[in-house]
């Protein structure tokens, strides 16, 4: 009996231990809590078939496997890099042909800023299995349509590479660093004309495009010559330090001078376009239509409140200006602008106050209003031609979630599509009879499944994360409380919070806030974990409640509640987490006294003015890679939520946070890279004077040679240490 006791008694003990297991960050960051994927997913565009980039363990080894959508069995694989040692780096990611014969293959890719890159190009003949290296450290390389070429950047010039005769044409020779790019967009562009609202690769980088026939190339050419230059000091291990200059246009500064221009493949010859009447303005995205001589161009002003969608002819180089549209504040781009046969077209626009699905005739005259609601379409997945069915994602069922949708041309036969609450995404093949529905909610890790685009029903699962919830369990983890949180102004703003899982109500708990409040953004969402999650549900094991809240100026509530914050950033935002944090310190179970926020770029920026324009309410905050003076960020973000600092200077003055200084009371961690190319640890630095100056004491850490994301190496590790470390002591 003694031993059997002995032996419930160490049961207890071992079940009571791995019931209580710790999260630690060196687990996170590490990535013991990743989740498996389909990396590289595309879908195919000739054949009911789809690609995935999968790892060999066994042979250290990367291939493209192709799979049938109907079986989800595969098919082949087209590519191993264990048959070819010259792919010993591994495959970056690869490009198909439009007939899909041919793949080009990246390898030993080098960043230039946060997404561009060069890279070596590898040319894949997938019925002859000859692969040939084409290119060194290049950029963007893209088939021509009919295959038989490639158009590619390098050094900011356009080359064309006729894959038969093996024969370089060079399209432009003025290419020049930090002078003149041809074809490949500018620092600026590529950091702030992306569009979160579309699927795939939505970075506007290739500032090139072929037309349908082959014969022409469009491009976009950017004189930065008078762009004014920014320099970081590279530190590495050498004697000396280097600098890394480039052209970074800062509000009010000047940007590059943009032009467009049709290169003839045939005679060699460029035609320069002529636009029109614009001065100042901004060439936001370029495409050829189905008509093989029609270009369209989104031209935007430089306060972006008036875009015109511009057809050009390619032979003549005239151009009609077929829409246009104005806003009060800003007119957002589109990456979903697709052609139909008969080039009428498909557009979104948020111009009925919510951002919806439209159609045009190929004049530019409105046909019909697709989707309508108040609610927003936030992914367009596209068209199915044969049964005239558009399909896409949206939030009709709640701001937080996501759900996929059919819908008729005509506006008419919408289905639901998505089968589960929480995040649903969606692949289509080809013919758009299935789809590949990438699911996920707070409680339920990432889940692949097949659906029939039929109505939606789940033919089967293809991947699942259910090891890695088992896995979880032993961490006994709290859940998100989703609610909407009323603030005493009146303010009805989505929040969630994370409690402990001993949670007693009957105790005092601190809180611990965190948000990022930047136009058009949102934390508060129904997916599964992050690594800032896994965090959080680390710093409830410790004892304190974590708390979100997306305030106004915050996205997919409707143009109204997104843009009420235009021309003076960090006003109602800081207003709203303050005011948020007053209704949490008010509940029963909260130490009012102990509240703390954190945030990261937009976000450091609001915990900065939270804990001085809230020194009462806010005890500590953690700001990394803050702007703390929107003077020091760029043009094009800046100018189209605040316009210029000449036009608006106390929009710009009023709410930075470098001029509240004074204010300070709390604990305060500034933390900043100095490779930071986006926003420039200038804007760290001289808030450190401005508290120096101030006499306020604060901690701070600036991270040697880190850009905007501060990792590599042991770096996230030490950085989340250093905060969890801050929290412990301060809060």
């Amino acid at each position: 009996m003694k031993v059997i006791r002995l032996l419930a008694i160490l049961l207890l003990i071992a079940t009571t231990t791995v019931a209580q297991q710790k999260i630690s960050v060196e687990e996170i960051y590490k990535g013991a809590f990743r989740t498996k994927g389909m990396d590289e997913l595309q879908s195919m565009k000739n054949t009911n078939q789809y690609t995935i980039l999968n790892s060999d363990r066994a042979t250290q080894s990367q291939k493209i496997d192709l799979y049938d959508y109907a079986t989800l069995k595969q098919v082949s694989t087209i590519i191993s890099t264990k048959d070819f040692p010259i792919l010993s780096n591994g495959i970056d990611s690869y490009i198909f042909s439009a007939d899909e014969k041919q793949l080009l293959i990246a390898n030993n890719s080098v960043p230039i800023y946060r997404h561009s890159f060069t890279a070596d190009f590898f040319l894949y003949d997938i019925e002859t299995k000859k692969l040939s290296k084409l290119f060194e450290q290049v950029q963007v390389p893209t088939f021509s349509p009919d295959g038989l070429k490639i158009c590619y950047a390098k050094e900011n010039n356009l080359f064309i590479y006729e894959i038969a005769s093996k024969k370089t044409t060079q399209i432009t020779s003025d290419g020049l660093k930090n002078a003149v790019i041809n074809g490949i967009t500018d620092w600026v562009y590529e950091e702030e004309f992306n569009d979160p609202r579309a699927t795939g690769n939505n970075i506007f980088i290739r500032a090139f495009d072929w037309s349908l026939d082959s014969k022409k190339i469009a491009f976009i050419r950017f004189d930065e010559s008078q762009v004014p230059e920014f320099t970081m000091n590279i530190y590495k291990k050498d004697l000396y330090p280097s600098n890394e200059t480039f052209k970074y246009p800062k509000a009010g500064e000047k940007n590059s001078v943009v032009s467009l221009h049709v290169y003839d493949v045939t005679s060699k010859i460029k035609k320069d376009i002529n636009l029109g009447n614009y001065s100042d303005f901004y060439i936001a995205r370029m495409k050829w239509s189905n008509d093989a001589n029609i270009l369209s161009a989104q031209i935007l002003n430089r306060h972006q409140d008036n875009l015109d969608l511009l057809f050009i002819d390619g032979t003549t180089g005239s151009s009609k200006n077929v829409l246009n549209e104005k806003d009060n504040a800003y007119v957002d781009v589109t990456d979903n602008l697709t052609f139909l046969k008969d080039n009428s077209f498909i557009w979104t626009s948020e111009k009925d106050g919510y951002n919806h699905i439209y159609l045009y005739d190929k004049t530019g005259k409105l046909k019909n209003q697709i989707t309508k609601g108040n609610w927003e379409v936030t992914a367009y997945y596209g068209f199915d031609e044969k049964n005239k069915t558009i399909y896409y994602q949206s939030v009709e069922n709640g701001s937080t979630i996501r759900d996929v949708y059919k819908i008729s041309l005509d506006g008419k036969n919408k289905v639901k599509l998505s089968q589960k609450t929480g995040t649903n995404a969606a692949t289509f093949s080809p013919n758009f009879e299935y789809f590949i529905n990438t699911y996920s909610s707070t409680i339920i890790p990432t889940l692949y499944t097949l659906n029939n685009s039929k109505d939606g029903k789940v033919i089967q699962t293809i991947v699942d994360n259910d090891v890695l919830a088992k896995k979880l369990e032993t961490y006994n983890l709290p859940t998100k409380e989703f609610f909407e949180l009323t603030t005493e102004k009146g303010n009805k703003l989505n929040a969630w919070i994370i409690k402990p899982k001993d949670f007693d109500a009957s105790k005092k708990y601190p809180v611990f806030m965190y948000q990022y409040s930047g136009p058009g953004s949102q934390q508060v969402v129904n997916e599964w974990m992050n690594a800032n999650d896994y965090w959080f549900m680390m710093l409830t094991q410790q004892g304190y409640i974590v708390a979100c809240v997306d305030g106004r100026g915050t996205g997919f509530k409707g143009a109204a509640f997104k843009k009420c914050t235009q021309n003076q950033l960090g006003k109602l935002e800081v207003e709203d987490q303050i005011d948020a944090a007053k209704v949490i310190g008010n509940y029963p179970y909260v130490d009012k006294s102990r509240i703390g926020i954190f945030g990261w770029s937009y976000g450091g920026f609001m915990s900065s003015n939270c804990i001085l324009k809230g020194a009462d309410v806010f005890k500590m905050a953690i700001a990394v890679a803050p702007v703390t003076n929107w003077r020091f960020y760029d043009s094009i973000y800046t100018e189209r939520y605040m316009q210029t600092p000449q036009e608006n200077p106390s929009g710009y003055d009023d709410n930075s946070p470098i001029n509240h200084v004074n204010k300070l009371k709390g604990n305060y961690l500034l933390i900043h890279g100095t490779a930071d190319d986006n926003v420039h640890v200038q804007n760290s630095m001289q808030m450190i004077e401005a508290l120096v100056q101030a006499n306020k004491q604060f901690d701070w850490a600036i991270y040697p040679d880190k850009n905007h994301g501060i990792y590599g190496g042991y770096t996230r590790i030490q950085l989340f240490n250093k905060m969890t470390n801050f929290i412990k002591e301060k809060l």
